[in-house]
């Protein structure tokens, strides 16, 4: 009984995560010429590119970057995000492969 409470509270807390990270994606209308994307919807953007590329596959308007931008600085927040999200992830690989090696080398 409980797990499957676990299985469908997981479940759940999936579907709300997806819901969320879709909700506010590129291309998708929120921003527009007269309302532009500023630094803070460059880290957003950056952070959902992945899903926004898997979403623009099946839809055409959605995009990995905001057309709709101020400029420079919806630049940074997008490098930003990008960089520190997929930089963080390999740096953390990096450190378990360099603690599995040295206990190798003992």
């Amino acid at each position: 009984m409980m797990k499957k409470f676990r299985l469908l509270l997981i479940m759940v807390m999936l579907l709300a995560i997806t819901m969320t990270l879709t909700s506010c994606v590129p291309g998708d209308g929120v921003n527009t010429a007269s309302r532009p994307a500023g630094f803070f919807w460059g880290i957003w953007h950056g952070w959902v590119a992945p899903i926004s590329l898997i979403i623009g596959i099946f839809k055409h308007h959605i995009r990995v970057y905001e057309i709709h931008n101020i400029g420079w600085w919806y630049d940074a927040g997008f490098y930003i995000a990008v960089i520190s999200g997929f930089g963080g992830i390999s740096l953390s690989r990096r450190k378990k492969y360099v603690s599995k090696h040295s206990k190798n080398c003992d």
